[in-house]
Parts: C-alpha cells; structure tokens; sequence
C-alpha cells in the first residue's frame, strides 16, 4: 500500500519556502501487534505547524528533517491488532501529514458517532480549535458579566469561537482582524459587540472608542504592534491569555514587543497556556460546546481544501490572512 507523506527537509527560515517540504510516496509499514492503521480523512492546519518545523523543542519535542510533518488528524481505522481499537472506528490522534499512520493506540481518542454534528467539526469546534478557546478564555481569565474583552485574530478559527463564548458569559466583545469583510462578519454573524481592521483603521484610536472604559481582559494570538495598542488600554486587574503570537511565527529576527512594564505598572495577570495540559477536563468542554451549538448559540466556519498534495501551500494562508475559519485538508472520503 502507498502512502503520500509531506516530509521535512529543511527548517524554514522566515516563511515557509519550497523544498521545506516535499511530497514523497513510500509503502505503508506492515502491522505489528498492538498497532493500528488509520486512514487520514481530516488534516488540521494550525499556526504551531511553523514553530515544529523549526527543529527548537517546545512543548513537544522537536522534529528533525526526514520526518514526516506533524499534525492532528481525523481518521478511520482500516485495520487493527490492538484490543482498545475496532475496525472502522473513527479516531482523532496526531496522524501526521500522510494519507495514512500507524499507532499504538497512545493518544488515539475514538470520536463519538451518531452525535448529529458533521465529522469536520470534530477537527474545529468540538475538537482543539474549540479546547484551546474555551480553556483559554474562561480558565485563565474568568470572564464576568459586563466585562469588556479583546480578542485579536478575532475572525481566526479559535478567536472566533472566543468571541461568542465572551458573549455567551455577558462580555462586551470587541474584535480585531484583517478585513472589512471579516469584521461585518463578526459584528453581523457573530453578534459581537464591535470589530476593528487593524490594517485600515488607526487601531489605538479605535481601541479607545470602543473600549471608554479600558479592557479587561485580552485573549492574545497575535503579539507584536496590536498588542502594544492593547496594553495602552488595559485596566487595573486586567487579565490576559496568551494563545499565540503568530506576527512573529515567520520572522527571522526578533519582533518588537510590547512595553512589557505596563504589566507590572497594572498588575496584569498574563498566563500562556498549552490546550494539552488540560486533558482531563476535555469532556467538560464538549459538552459545553456541544449544547451551545444545539442552542445555536455559538457558530463555527471550517475553510477545507482537498487533497494531501495541496498541505504544503495551504498552510501559507494561516500567516497571510486569506483563510476564512478553521483551515483544514481533506485527504480522504469518510466512507
């Protein structure tokens, strides 16, 4: 059996260039005992593919060229010598950048079927996208009524899922993105209280307009300038959840920061957090979320491209701005 696997060769040096990945074809391991082989159908694309490919450890450890490229899948085991695992359960585990992976079972989670909820969505909202927001939001910074809450990256996958669940706890929400259409899409669809282009609009001014009585909370994904405009608003007390800081993910020196004294000057609570720490605790948010959706309370837009041969340039949208939600590659047909 081949398998199609984008392959680490080189480590990026500043955005992600051709050669860093290549697309090669080899033949699928033979199952040994305890294993099980998934066929991919889902592929996340997320900002943190970029600070694996750098060859630093972080969180995880770090990859070396001539592995395969690490993501979450979504897949369907074809075949299974492991007792935990039944033929033709579907699984979400970090399968890689292939149209197939072998595994022991360990960090394999089996997807609940009969649920109502698409299959891609398990990849989004009811999967890590949607974790990282709940956890982030109401874990690290407690929201409360009448709070007022920043949210860069607003339109993004996980920042908009942040947006609403604000809403959701009685914040006033205020947005920041790329584009007037991303904005009217979270003022219109979303419902959140006010959305500004970063890139249009004098972003310090607009903070003060929309925020008179400074923020509260901030849920950072982006870092750099817009969060130094954001810091200049901060309230005493105020808190923030550091999810991401992608402006500077490409950069091949370091990015300016904030004037990071303002967090001691205002005795802001900042706390980075990793979505895996809290495992435990995942059923709480999926049940959470779960009942949220069949409340209709809380939407979600999933941005798939087909095809395992289209990852390599896909992932590029992530740091350009052009994908509209969760952006993942469909590899294969459920069925």
């Amino acid at each position: 059996m081949k398998n199609k696997q984008w392959i680490l060769k080189k480590f990026p040096v500043g955005e992600i260039s051709e050669g860093d990945l290549v697309l090669e074809e080899n033949e699928v391991p033979s199952l040994l005992d305890s294993q099980i082989l998934i066929r991919n159908i889902y592929l996340s694309l997320d900002p943190a593919n970029r600070g694996w490919m750098s060859g630093q450890k972080s969180y995880v450890d770090a990859m070396q060229t001539g592995d395969t490229m690490r993501g979450g899948t979504i897949g369907i085991i074809e075949e299974s010598k492991n007792e935990k695992f039944k033929k033709g359960e579907i699984v979400n585990c970090m399968g890689g950048w292939q149209q197939y992976c072998l595994s022991d079972g360990k960090g394999v989670r089996q997807i609940p079927q009969g649920t109502g909820f698409p299959l891609d969505c398990y990849m989004s909202i009811l999967g890590m996208t949607g974790l990282t927001a709940y956890f982030g939001l109401l874990d690290i910074t407690d929201p409360q009524p009448g709070e007022t809450l920043v949210v860069s990256a607003a339109a993004g996958a996980v920042g908009s899922i942040v947006c609403q669940i604000g809403k959701i706890k009685g914040c006033r929400v205020i947005g920041i993105a790329g584009s007037d259409t991303k904005c009217k899409w979270l003022v219109d669809e979303l419902g959140i209280d006010s959305a500004i282009n970063y890139k249009s609009e004098n972003l310090r001014q607009k903070l003060k307009e929309t925020c008179p009585d400074g923020i509260d909370i901030y849920f950072e994904n982006v870092g750099g300038s817009i969060t130094e405009a954001v810091l200049t608003r901060m309230n005493i007390n105020g808190r923030i959840s550091l999810c991401g800081l992608i402006s500077g993910y490409n950069a091949e020196s370091v990015v300016p920061g904030p004037a990071w004294g303002n967090l001691l000057i205002k005795r802001i609570k900042l706390k980075g957090f990793i979505v895996f720490d809290y495992f435990k605790r995942y059923m709480e948010a999926y049940q959470d979320i779960a009942q949220w959706l069949k409340e209709d309370k809380i939407k979600y837009k999933n941005h798939i491209i087909p095809g395992i041969e289209n990852a390599g340039s896909a992932i590029k949208k992530l740091f350009s701005g052009e994908n509209e939600g969760k952006l993942i590659i469909k590899i294969s047909e459920p069925n």
